[in-house]
């Protein structure tokens, strides 16, 4: 392309530009929203590395992993689950000799080693393929047994039992969607029961822990019009506003109630959580953690850019503005993304088999510069489609927007009280995964589904890429 071309290209972007118009954010560093910034870029699971490190996710100060359906199908076998911990559930639940923590064992102390906390999950793994044969999403035969193995399980990882570890895990969650067939084959009431008998018995002995659950398929007949009209999705609100009552009425302890979401629209994320909370209050738990514990972003009906979007440009972009939402227009206290097991579909945050973290990687560590910085300022956008968020210590600053529609917006910034220092800032778009990039208050042009990362007297940015085991040049090419 000559000069004069380049010229006249320009010249006919700026122009069109101009016609669009420039969208305006705000951020005023002298005014505090009022909010700390909550722990809400936890995931669920990892890559499976035995006694190992995350580096990437003590870079990108991930809080929690979650432990449900770890390492694949049923649990890989030997990991979390009850069934994989306890295998035989006629044995002896008081004899060490009866439980298989070993694989375990070693999985939470790479999450110790990286400073994560581990939220864990008392259960089993989804058995999507449960019409062919079940496995163990049967209720317990023996409800007191199964509590008294949960029990044991407890001590091992916190109390040292049976030459185990003192992790301090404080969540424990008890199933997962048991609305769901393939997690639960099993009634209402019968959940409901086991959820008494188990919860109860985990709080006397464990008064100090969080005890919880049922981490509930979610509220899609709340605000979708196909859910509306669905027996399946309708069922979710039955149960939940069932199951609270229940709750209440035999003095169980609720110290949290987890739920999910999958959609489209971050904003949808409010309206969820607000059902949520509202419950909650109306039915006198007002002290019960709202913990939104499954969650991702897709294009619709993931026609557009399928499940390898959830690790590109898209998913960043989703996942930025989902981080914004919950910080900004929810009471969410913590959220787990789903998930961070790369073989997995879900699996925005790398890329498989090399393990390179991505484009949604980098949201999680833009949001973790923020988290780092503890509490949340005044930032405010003009868009509907642009979702900003920003934090201060006082010291130190930052702020990023992310742009959720299909087109290029510049965007003029009034940014007031800015700490001093160095100024910088960088961009995830198609192309770049938190690369430099121009910065101009009067206007600057964030790309379509791009987010913009700017950072006031902090020093530059970095990001853990490649994250996996290089092979060996050995026989067999151990990893």
């Amino acid at each position: 392309m000559t000069t004069r071309h380049a010229v006249l290209a320009a010249s006919a972007v700026f122009a069109a530009f101009a016609a669009i118009g420039a969208e305006e954010v705000s951020v005023d560093f002298s005014k505090g929203a009022g909010r700390a910034i909550r722990p809400l870029h936890g995931v669920n699971n990892s890559p499976v590395r035995l006694n190992g490190n995350l580096r990437e996710f003590t870079d990108a100060r991930i809080p929690f992993t979650r432990t449900h359906d770890t390492a694949g199908a049923y649990g890989g076998h030997c990991y979390v689950d009850i069934p994989n911990l306890f295998p035989n559930f006629d044995a002896d639940e008081n004899d060490p000799d009866s439980y298989r923590f070993e694989f375990t064992d070693e999985l939470l102390k790479t999450f110790t080693n990286s400073h994560v906390k581990t939220f864990y999950r008392l259960g089993t793994t989804i058995e999507n393929k449960w019409k062919i044969r079940i496995y163990n999403i049967e209720p317990p035969k023996d409800f007191a047994k199964w509590a008294r193995v949960a029990e044991h399980v407890i001590m091992h990882f916190n109390e040292g039992w049976a030459n185990g570890h003192h992790f301090g895990i404080e969540y424990w969650e008890i199933w997962n969607e048991p609305e769901n067939p393939p997690m639960w084959h099993g009634t209402k009431e019968q959940f409901f029961e086991f959820y008494k008998v188990v919860s109860s018995h985990l709080k006397k002995r464990f008064p100090a822990l969080k005890i919880g659950g049922y981490a509930s398929c979610g509220f899609y007949a709340l605000n979708r019009e196909e859910d509306k009209k669905s027996d399946f999705a309708k069922s979710f609100l039955t149960w939940f506003n069932e199951f609270l009552p229940f709750v209440k009425k035999n003095g169980l302890p609720l110290d949290f109630f987890s739920w999910h979401l999958y959609f489209t629209d971050p904003r949808e994320i409010a309206i969820h959580s607000e059902y949520v909370r509202r419950r909650l209050d109306e039915e006198g738990f007002k002290d019960t953690e709202n913990i939104f514990n499954e969650w991702n972003v897709f294009d619709e009906g993931k026609a557009h850019w399928g499940w390898d979007g959830l690790k590109m440009f898209h998913g960043a972009s989703g996942t930025a503005a989902a981080f914004a939402v919950m910080q900004k227009e929810t009471s969410i206290d913590k959220a787990m993304y789903y998930d961070a097991l790369p073989t997995r579909a879900y699996c925005g945050l790398y890329e498989y088999p090399s393990l390179r973290t991505t484009h949604t990687y980098c949201s999680f560590k833009a949001f973790g510069e923020l988290y780092g910085l503890s509490n949340e300022v005044e930032s405010v956008s003009s868009s509907p489609k642009l979702f900003v968020l920003a934090a201060s210590d006082g010291e130190k600053g930052a702020f990023f927007v992310s742009n959720m529609t299909t087109n290029s917006v510049p965007v003029k910034f009034d940014v007031k009280g800015a700490p001093k220092g160095d100024v910088r800032a960088y961009v995830i778009d198609r192309e770049r995964m938190l690369d430099a990039y121009a910065f101009d208050p009067a206007e600057t042009v964030i790309p379509n589904r791009g987010v913009l990362f700017v950072e006031y007297n902090m020093p530059p940015l970095k990001v853990v890429r490649n994250c996996g085991n290089k092979p060996k040049n050995v026989a067999g090419l151990q990893q």
